[in-house]
């Protein structure tokens, strides 16, 4: 059990202010997505699309334990709806491609 306060405050460390705040706004108005709407002023459909974007992010950063801080971040935009997945793909397909030119380079220095 030990375990996880530690998981849990990863993945809140990894939350920008605005979505802190949003989950603080959520429990506030008791989960309601009526009321959050109203306290942010705007329709419901937005509140869940944003609620959406929001619990993919977390469990994107939950479930990613060992990868780079680009890849989180990228996980993150991708998350959030700033990136298409096509974008997505392409930048992590060459990011993972670099890891592993770099892993291969430490792996062998005279290659």
């Amino acid at each position: 059990m030990s375990d996880q306060p530690e998981q849990t405050s990863k993945w809140t460390n990894l939350l920008s202010d605005e979505d802190l705040a949003f989950l603080k706004t959520f429990v506030l108005a008791s989960g309601s997505l009526k009321e959050l709407a109203s306290a942010y002023g705007i329709s419901y459909p937005t509140v869940r699309l944003r609620l959406d974007r929001l619990i993919g992010k977390i469990k994107l950063l939950d479930s990613q334990e060992n990868i780079s801080e680009f890849e989180r971040v990228l996980r993150s935009e991708y998350a959030d709806g700033k990136l298409d997945m096509e974008t997505f793909k392409k930048l992590l397909a060459v990011h993972k491609q670099e890891m592993e030119s770099q892993s291969h380079e430490k792996h062998n220095p005279a290659a």
